[in-house]
């Protein structure tokens, strides 16, 4: 055989490794089950398709994956933030209590995005410095945040935010395309440039590969740990002052459960719970494909709760199934 038909197989074998590479990839099978969903959805439910519906749709989802974001580079150095809903309701306290001194919507956006930073702050702090796990940590600063809410209110809400405010929260782009989504978008390719095209992606997935051998190269482990706990609860701050607006109020229940469902969406989106693998494309496929099955379940008349078991099962299914397969592959090498 030639140099050159060498050289054609090598291309021709490498094409195909490749092609079969992207097959492979957990987020290509995301994207077909998205693409079937959709399918299902508008075959099935004649309103669908409709522009208005699908652009409504996206409120359900957007301020939930602005959490799911930050959550995934923390699961990827092998964190965690269950505090994140709490981090949310005590930032939209915070927020209207501002509102009754007379702040304007700005000031209380600031507000409400420093409170998240703050408590992110305070979860990363306790993890770094005194070594307590992350899930520890923030199963009781949820208890504590959600309770600091409950104590301030009470059975009664704050309203009456300004118009300014509500406009982020409901208003949209173009006349149809809603501005918290554009937010999303705005973000996502934030993230994205950050995980995968800086030296500071590279070195979270270092730590979340091997988190002693990333402190033998030198890097910071718990300067950067630290930065995604405050960046986890900055983006909550920014999904409070979001949701507050879209809601125009504030009650103590707030954003329960959201934790669950960003975990979700992170875990479903391919990051590896073990930590060190993952993308933000991923995630924002499983945004997509739980934004497409909620929207459809609520246009059939689904009850919430039956919402509720899907996306737990989902959660399961998606942590069990890869550590099924490395089992299965283990034994079958051994």
């Amino acid at each position: 055989m030639t140099t050159s038909t060498s050289v054609k197989h090598l291309i021709a074998d490498s094409g195909r490794f490749g092609w079969a590479a992207v097959l492979r990839r957990w987020e290509t099978l995301l994207l077909a089950v998205l693409v079937m969903v959709v399918i299902v959805g508008g075959l099935s439910l004649k309103e669908f398709f409709d522009p208005n519906n699908l652009a409504d749709s996206t409120f359900n989802f957007s301020e939930k994956a602005l959490i799911a974001l930050a959550m995934a580079l923390l699961i990827i150095v092998r964190e965690i933030d269950i505090s994140v809903s709490g981090i949310l309701a005590v930032a939209s306290v915070a927020m209207g209590y501002a509102n009754t001194q007379g702040v304007p919507a700005v000031g209380l956006a600031v507000i409400g995005i420093g409170v998240g930073a703050l408590c992110g702050s305070l979860n990363g702090l306790l993890v770094t410095r005194f070594g307590i796990p992350s899930i520890v940590v923030t199963i009781g600063t949820m208890s504590l945040f959600r309770g600091i809410a409950l104590v301030v209110l009470g059975d009664q809400a704050f309203t009456n935010y300004p118009e300014a405010l509500s406009e982020w929260g409901q208003g949209y782009v173009f006349g149809f395309i809603p501005r918290e989504f554009v937010v999303l978008l705005v973000f996502a390719a934030l993230f994205a440039l950050l995980l995968h095209g800086t030296t500071f992606g590279r070195r979270i997935y270092a730590i979340g590969s091997n988190p002693v051998a990333a402190r033998f190269a030198g890097i910071p482990v718990d300067r950067y740990r630290l930065a995604l706990f405050i960046l986890a609860g900055t983006m909550a701050g920014l999904a409070a002052v979001l949701l507050t607006g879209r809601i125009g109020s504030t009650r103590p229940n707030i954003a329960l459960g959201w934790e669950l469902e960003a975990i979700t969406m992170v875990i479903l989106g391919g990051v590896s719970i073990a930590g060190g693998a993952g993308t933000i494309v991923g995630v924002l496929l499983a945004v997509f494909t739980l934004g497409m099955v909620t929207y459809g379940l609520g246009l059939a008349n689904v009850p919430g709760i039956i919402m509720t078991i899907v996306i737990g099962a989902l959660l399961l299914v998606t942590i069990t199934v890869p550590v099924l397969l490395r089992v299965r592959g283990a034994a079958a090498r051994s």
